[in-house]
C-alpha cells in the first residue's frame, strides 16, 4: 500500500550557481558518503548530481508528509547501486519500501519517491 509521494524539480543553474558562490551548500545537502561520489564526478555531472539529490530529498519530505524542516537533508541519503541506478540508503523510513527515481534534462533535475508500507488485511 502507498503511503506517500512526492515529486520534486529543480533547476540546473541556480545549482551550479550555489556550487560556485556557496560551496557549503553541498555539505548541506549531501551525506558524508554522497559527498565522496560528488568529488569525482566533472563539474557538469556534480551540477545534475546536487541537483539530483536535492529534488530527492525534498520529494522524500513530501512523501513522508513533513517537508523539509521537521526531516533535515542529512537524515535521507540517496548512492547508487552496482549499475549506478540511486538508491536511498538512509531514512526514516524502511529503506525497502523506498522507491526512486532520477531524471535530468539539459536544465532541470527531477525526482520521484513512492513510500509503501505493508497492506492491511
Amino acid at each position: 500500500m502507498i503511503k506517500g509521494i512526492g515529486i520534486d524539480a529543480v533547476e540546473l543553474p541556480r545549482i551550479k550557481a550555489l556550487i560556485e558562490e556557496k560551496p557549503r551548500f553541498i555539505a548541506r545537502i549531501l551525506t558524508e558518503a554522497e559527498v565522496e561520489l560528488f568529488d569525482k564526478l566533472p563539474l557538469k555531472r556534480q551540477v545534475e548530481f546536487l541537483a539530483g539529490r536535492y529534488a530527492c530529498k525534498e520529494a522524500f519530505s513530501k512523501a513522508w508528509g513533513t517537508g523539509i524542516g521537521k526531516l533535515s537533508f542529512q537524515d535521507i541519503e540517496i548512492l547508487t547501486n552496482e549499475v549506478g541506478a540511486p538508491v536511498v540508503t538512509k531514512a526514516p523510513h524502511p529503506l525497502s519500501m523506498i522507491f526512486v527515481s532520477i531524471t535530468h534534462t539539459n536544465d532541470t533535475a527531477f525526482a520521484q519517491i513512492i513510500l509503501e508500507v505493508p497492506a492491511i488485511s
